[in-house]
């Protein structure tokens, strides 16, 4: 019987994890298909509920719904737990159990990253949280938390030990990190970047998770200043490969991916 997986959100229509399932099912002979779902936020849990009466076998969960989620799952993995966000879910035989795959498949891509590498984070919501946790999984300590409201960015500093910046005094400090990850939603259907007249440096890595547009608004201006840039296509492939082997039990190639998504 040929299975079906899904990913649900709002907005859903930029998503390139169908395409991306869909040719790892192929390369690896799976009978299996992958949808986009648009959710209504008060359609949530009635959602959920259908996804496992229609038999589907696993979805993956993206804004807004990586914390309003957890409720209405009957189990969390400790990746779960830890972040306080899920972005994967598996169909086991007694209901739903959710994972968070985010942070480790964004961690893995970012070159020269050590327990030393000094990170500011902006956001304070599901994706940044999930981050936040691979960040103290990997023992990096140096890691600061800004946010547009400070109130959020504070608990989820104080969550993971983690210090807190005011938004308005990032542009003059962000020479002193060296890796800055923007998680906001902030640049997705606009030309805005959550940072006004930034100083960036050759030596800075700047990652915003936005994949579409490829380049943002955030990652223009790093680049026009000579950071080394990187969008959320690296986060996406690597927390659907976690997502697809949690599902299939088969690690697919990530590298190759890169360069058969966009020409397939």
């Amino acid at each position: 019987m040929k299975k079906w997986y899904a990913v649900i959100g709002n907005p859903i229509h930029h998503s390139i994890s169908p395409k991306m399932h869909e040719i790892w099912f192929r390369t690896h002979n799976i009978d299996a298909s992958y949808v986009p779902i648009l959710v209504e936020p008060d359609r949530l849990e009635q959602s959920v509920e259908s996804l496992f009466l229609l038999g589907c076998s696993g979805f993956n969960v993206t804004v807004p719904f990586k914390e309003a989620i957890m409720p209405f799952l009957d189990e969390l993995d400790q990746s779960a737990r830890s972040a306080g966000t899920v972005n994967t879910v598996v169909r086991t035989q007694t209901g739903w159990k959710g994972y968070n795959t985010d942070g480790r498949g964004l961690l893995a891509s970012i070159p020269n990253l050590s327990q030393s590498t000094r990170i500011l984070v902006i956001g304070a919501g599901g994706a940044a949280k999930g981050i936040a946790a691979a960040l103290s999984d990997l023992h990096i300590r140096d890691v600061t938390i800004c946010n547009r409201t400070l109130e959020k960015a504070t608990q989820l500093a104080n969550k993971y030990n983690a210090k807190v910046l005011d938004m308005s005094e990032v542009p003059a400090k962000l020479p002193e990190f060296d890796c800055v990850i923007q998680t906001t939603t902030v640049g997705m259907d606009s030309e805005e970047s959550p940072l006004s007249n930034p100083i960036w440096t050759s030596e800075m890595v700047a990652v915003d998770i936005i994949y579409s547009p490829p380049q943002t608004e955030f990652l223009k201006q790093a680049n026009s200043q000579g950071a080394f840039t990187m969008n959320g296509l690296a986060m996406l492939i690597g927390q659907g490969a976690l997502a697809f082997e949690l599902w299939t039990g088969i690690k697919p190639d990530q590298k190759e991916i890169v360069q058969t998504i966009f020409s397939s």
